[in-house]
């Protein structure tokens, strides 16, 4: 071994066997500890007497197995080095520096794999090892404190395993083969249980207890919580289990806004699992007066919007009565989905809009009179002509933009638009202006048709078309070309 190697190796063990002490002193705050999942009928379980003898205990297996950490150090510097274009250099000689600097970091790394290691070899299905299951189990609590990084990404695939009592880096699900794989058959009938897993009675029971220690803990505790029910939603048979509707609507009510703020990120997966509970769920979260609650429920409204369809629309309509502009915005930014109820209802709430006082929530209305347009050709609620006498250069300028297009593929809609606002005096000079520069020819044949001296410009496109149709029989027989090169 050499010198960097080592000088990393001991100093990293350090770090681990005092964070291994504080965290297991934080995870046996809760005593006893959950009873494991699985054990051998001719051991039974016994359980530790202390929490200062399981310390004791996974102090002297980290000594003594230390080519289990040699090997779990190995893995974690080759994941965090950066990238070298010489695989042969040793990562610790070359960056010892750079791991000395980052130090917590790799003890933080390492515990995880010794807690995944530990539990492994509490769920072996050979022979379960009762001692290791309270060593892992009180060091994932322990370990489980920042609603960010390992406790999110290593921390739920051990709360997964404990719940499913299966060993932690097997895969629980198995995709069903297509046509991409080499092991397809067309022919074969493929069970439907292959992509489900099965929640194990005293697995569940244990995860639950490491659930309730989070949602009792402080704020960071709490935040992870809600990460992990996040990740375990897309597991739908362990959500009766586990109780994480409950879990929800409790922490829907957290006194915490930034605690409920986490909870609309379930909203979807759990309207998905089930419609009715996801509906009482986003109506508690959308009764919460604080800002940072209101502005990410309306971020997460055209979600809502195709669970809950109509469901959804006393929601939106809600927001578009607050204060904020953030939600405003985001709400006016969703008025599109309601075409796809109810296309009156919603050419309704664009012309209510547009008067709005907020320039955001009439700039968000732009993009729907494409489809409006198609809707109403005539435009009897006089959106074009309310938006273009707006103000706001930049609703003016988008919308100078749509008239421009239109004017391209849809010289019969454009018509009605640009006949109405010239009857009904507009300053048609900033469409004018731009169309005067790219098409001078066909700007002069808007006017003249609307001084009554000629008719409605073709297509821009259908005349482009035309012409490369028409091509290929204006070009020189292939024969006579070749003929003219030779000679």
């Amino acid at each position: 071994m050499s010198k960097s190697r080592t000088v990393i190796s001991d100093e990293a063990f350090e770090r681990v066997a005092t964070g291994l002490v504080e965290a297991l002193e934080r995870g046996t705050e809760a005593w006893p500890l959950p009873e494991p999942p699985m054990s051998d009928p001719d051991f039974p379980a016994l359980a530790p007497t202390s929490p200062h003898r399981l310390f004791e205990e996974g102090l002297g297996i980290l000594t003594i197995d230390r080519g289990m950490f040699d090997r779990h150090l190995n893995t974690v510097v080759d994941l965090i080095v950066p990238h070298r274009m010489n695989l042969t250099d040793d990562p610790f000689e070359i960056h010892q520096k750079w791991l000395r600097r980052r130090m917590d970091d790799v003890a933080h790394r390492l515990l995880f794999h010794i807690a995944t290691d530990w539990l492994a070899q509490a769920f072996d299905p050979h022979a379960p090892n009762t001692d290791r299951w309270w060593l892992s189990i009180a060091l994932i609590n322990g370990l489980a404190t920042v609603p960010h990084g390992q406790p999110i990404h290593q921390g739920y695939h051990l709360v997964e395993s404990i719940a499913l009592a299966e060993r932690p880096g097997t895969w629980h699900t198995q995709p069903e083969a297509g046509p991409q794989h080499m092991d397809w058959n067309p022919h074969a009938v493929v069970p439907r249980m292959t992509s489900t897993v099965v929640a194990h009675e005293r697995g569940v029971d244990a995860a639950r207890w490491l659930l309730e220690r989070l949602e009792g803990g402080d704020l960071d505790r709490r935040l992870l919580l809600l990460e992990w029910v996040r990740l375990l939603l897309e597991r739908p048979p362990l959500i009766e289990p586990l109780g994480l509707k409950e879990i929800l609507l409790r922490r829907a009510a957290d006194p915490v806004a930034e605690v409920a703020n986490r909870v609309t990120l379930c909203l979807a997966k759990a309207i998905e699992a089930d419609r009715d509970f996801g509906h009482q769920l986003a109506q508690r979260l959308h009764e919460r007066e604080e800002t940072l609650v209101q502005r990410a429920m309306a971020d997460v409204l055209t979600r809502l919007f195709r669970r809950l369809t109509w469901d959804a629309l006393p929601f939106l309509d809600d927001m578009l009565a607050s204060e904020d502009e953030g939600v405003l915005a985001a709400a006016s930014a969703t008025v599109g989905d309601v075409k796809f109820l109810d296309k009156e209802q919603w050419a309704d709430r664009l012309r209510q809009l547009v008067d709005h006082p907020l320039p955001i929530v009439r700039r968000n209305l732009v993009p729907n009179l494409r489809e409006y347009v198609e809707f109403d050709p005539a435009d009897q609620r006089g959106l074009f002509f309310a938006l273009w006498q707006d103000g706001d250069e930049v609703v003016r300028i988008r919308l100078r933009e749509l008239l421009l297009r239109m004017d391209e593929v849809a010289p019969e809609h454009f018509a009605n638009q640009v006949r109405a606002l010239y009857e009904a005096d507009a300053d048609l000079n900033p469409l004018w202006e731009p169309m005067q520069i790219r098409h001078s020819q066909r700007c002069e044949a808007w006017k003249a048709w609307l001084e009554g001296r000629g008719e409605v410009p073709e297509s821009t496109e259908r005349r482009i078309h035309e012409s490369t149709m028409e091509a290929p029989e204006n070009l020189p027989d292939l024969d006579d070309a070749l003929n003219s090169l030779d000679g």
